[in-house]
């Protein structure tokens, strides 16, 4: 997600662009600085990259101490100058950057709209700044002005803000979003991710959760939101750059995987207005589901999802084949899902539905991407930038927002009611926490890896719902270990699949504790009676499917409609480690790019 950069230091300027050079691997749509020069705090800021920001900056003659940059990943607000940061107030005298999700900013907005507040973006962003402000303008200090407006904001945040009120300090505060500090003898710095900062220093303490760091020329100094004092806790980081860049993991997939409790927390945060939005066109006549690879199985599982939720008939279609399956859109809806936004074949699709008249869900991790400009409404997920090819925090922020969407059109349409409704959302927030749950136990998951890395084929079998997992996961164990891995209904591999199975076959069964499980047993003993090698999935404790299997890995009890979330993690990590194992990069896996933007 976006890069926060901000120091008090010697020419200030090029140690903040510096910064966000570092930061560029997070990825990011637009750039911006402010520093303070003469008790004036000078913006410059504007879509695109930072070496054509750098090139068009005309601060030469400008010096200064004090300030912060950002590189900013759309989520509200298309990329544009204006919704770059830094934002500052109505005055001007205070400038901030933000990474996160604010919840309630809709809310504040307009009611400081009603106080007379300019705003000059679509950000959710910019509330900080005018919050601030507006305290500020009730008779309250600087500080106390910052600590009430974090009070009443609502979500996930990383701030970092300057104000000519308080010129010589730098005010920082954290909740749920990622942020860090550093002091030496080159001066203090606080930036979104560790990398920025090494080159100044290696002593770096990470901002205490939902407390403000205040910093000043050569000291640090943090606090709660009442006025308590608290102890940094600054500790030496070994790592070198490139290693730095990736938070200390080895590559960028498995980081991303482990990013997946933040980024399904993040877009369960998604104000319900972009979600209500979009259910007025679920009541078309007739309601269809495209994307490609990865997304194409985000649109199975709503698919499923519509029929056993909504009673209603969704029909999933790969985009590549979208045109040639279908002709007529009298009164119909397409949802359209793609990470990137900019997949070729999901775009056609879009382009020949909308010459049809059919109106357009999209759902993308890229907001201002062509799926958001082509689309009568979108849903932005909030997985922050995906630097790995093979898709993975995209993928569960795709099913969470397919959950959100579908459960809010059940509510308001009477078809689920509303204790059911709030039962389901109750697990669907506890999603996150399970998701870290899972995680810790990832050696598990290597060591079975390690098993089986060297097998050269596997089937990935289910029922119902998780045949969507099955069919991820044989997709990530092909795309990065090279392993010919196949997906398949568990009650279909009697129909053809069952002839290659020998002893030694990897047969990768997903049989949680549903109403397929009874059935997926009998296909677990017919695979095993021919030699097959069992791996399950499974619900904690279910000794029965233990005893068949010949390694297994446990997800806890959840609704049926959660297991193709928490069954895809272990999935996820059984494909790269086997890929590691066998010296491959996860991250550049061959023949395949990104974004496929070629039909």
């Amino acid at each position: 997600m976006c890069g926060i950069f901000g120091c008090i230091s010697e020419e200030a300027l090029e140690k903040i662009l510096d910064g966000l050079k570092r930061l560029e691997y997070r990825g990011y749509d637009s750039v911006g600085i402010a520093i303070i020069n003469n008790n004036e705090i000078i913006i410059r800021k504007n879509k695109g990259k930072l070496n054509e920001f750098i090139e068009n900056l005309d601060l030469n003659n400008i010096k200064s101490n004090i300030g912060i940059g950002h590189t900013r990943w759309a989520t509200h607000g298309a990329p544009s100058k204006e919704n770059a940061h830094p934002h500052t107030d109505c005055s001007g005298r205070i400038a901030i950057v933000h990474n996160g999700v604010l919840e309630n900013f809709l809310q504040l907005r307009e009611e400081l709209i009603k106080k007379g507040h300019k705003f000059s973006s679509k950000t959710d962003s910019e509330i900080i700044a005018h919050l601030i402000e507006d305290f500020v303008n009730s008779g309250l200090s600087f500080k106390e002005a910052i600590k009430n407006t974090f009070k009443i904001l609502k979500g996930s945040i990383a701030c970092a803000i300057i104000s000519t009120m308080e010129p010589n300090k730098i005010i920082c505060y954290r909740r749920e979003s990622p942020l860090v500090i550093g002091i030496s003898n080159k001066g203090v710095f606080c930036a979104s991710d560790i990398p920025a900062l090494l080159p100044y220093t290696k002593n770096i303490a990470v901002v205490p959760e939902d407390k403000i760091v205040i910093l000043e020329e050569n000291k640090v100094h943090a606090e709660d939101l009442n006025g308590e004092i608290c102890k940094l806790e600054y500790n030496e980081i070994p790592w070198n750059l490139e290693l730095a860049e990736k938070s200390g993991y080895p590559h960028f997939m498995i980081k991303e995987i482990f990013e997946q409790p933040r980024a399904i927390s993040d877009t369960l945060k998604i104000p319900l207005i972009y979600i209500d939005r979009a259910i007025e066109y679920l009541e078309n006549k007739k309601v269809y589901l495209t994307g490609s690879g990865t997304s194409y199985h985000a649109c199975l599982f709503g698919s499923y999802l519509a029929s056993h939720l909504l009673s209603m008939d969704m029909r999933p279609i790969i985009s590549s084949e979208f045109i040639e399956t279908l002709s007529l859109f009298d009164n119909s809806t397409v949802i359209a899902i793609s990470q990137s936004g900019e997949t070729a074949d999901t775009l056609n699709a879009i382009r020949y539905a909308k010459s049809k008249g059919a109106k357009i869900i999209g759902i993308t991790n890229t907001l201002g991407s062509s799926i958001t400009n082509l689309s009568d409404v979108y849903i932005c997920t909030q997985s922050g930038p995906e630097i790995g090819v093979a898709a993975t925090k995209t993928f569960l922020t795709q099913l969470i927002s397919i959950i959100l969407l579908f459960l809010r059109f059940g509510l308001k349409k009477g078809k689920i009611n509303e204790i059911d409704y709030n039962k389901l959302i109750d697990e669907v927030n506890n999603i996150p926490k399970i998701t870290e749950e899972i995680l810790k136990k990832s050696d598990k998951i290597r060591d079975i890896a390690l098993k089986y890395s060297l097998k050269q084929n596997a089937y990935f079998l289910a029922r119902g719902i998780n045949l969507v997992t099955a069919l991820e996961g044989a997709l990530k164990l092909k795309e990065i270990s090279y392993i010919h891995a196949e997906g398949y209904p568990a009650g279909e591999s009697k129909h053809g699949p069952i002839s290659l199975i020998e002893p030694g076959f990897l047969c990768v069964f997903i049989a949680p504790r549903d109403n397929t499980r009874e059935k997926i047993i009998g296909n677990i003993m017919e695979m095993k009676a021919r030699g097959a090698e069992i791996f399950s999935i499974i619900t904690e404790g279910d000794e029965e499917i233990k005893e068949i299997s010949d390694e297994y890995f446990e997800v806890p009890f959840v609704n049926y409609i959660l297991y193709p979330i928490l069954c895809t993690i272990p999935l996820q990590l059984f494909a790269y480690y086997t890929a590691v194992f066998k010296g491959l990069d996860p991250d550049r896996p061959r023949n395949l790019a990104k974004s496929v933007t070629v039909p």
